[in-house]
């Protein structure tokens, strides 16, 4: 059994016991999240698909540890006018693990 979910403006596939990796969440460890945008089921072959989303369905999740990913170099560059600009950014995530998957 399976879920797609929709979360902040991404979209994930949730599984029991799934470990997923969203964008930086002010949670604390161990906090539980329920995540009720859930936009397709399915369970043993037979999908349920959402209008947009499923209704009365919900992804519980706890959330386990954040932490900030690799740097990414950004480079701003104008040929013949002697302008270079080096920027490096890291986006931060928080990993969730799947806890239960509600069906209405």
């Amino acid at each position: 059994m399976y879920a797609l979910v929709e979360y902040k403006g991404k979209q994930y596939k949730a599984e029991k016991g799934a470990v997923l990796s969203v964008d930086k969440l002010d949670a604390e460890k161990g906090a539980s999240l329920d995540i009720d945008t859930v936009l397709l089921i399915s369970d043993d072959g037979k999908a349920t698909v959402g209008a947009p989303y499923v209704k009365g369905a919900a992804v519980k999740a706890v959330v386990e540890d954040s932490y900030r990913d690799r740097k990414i170099i950004v480079l701003k560059y104008k040929s013949k006018k002697d302008y270079r600009r080096t920027i490096g950014h890291r986006q931060g995530h928080t990993k969730i693990r799947v806890e239960d998957i509600v069906v209405a």
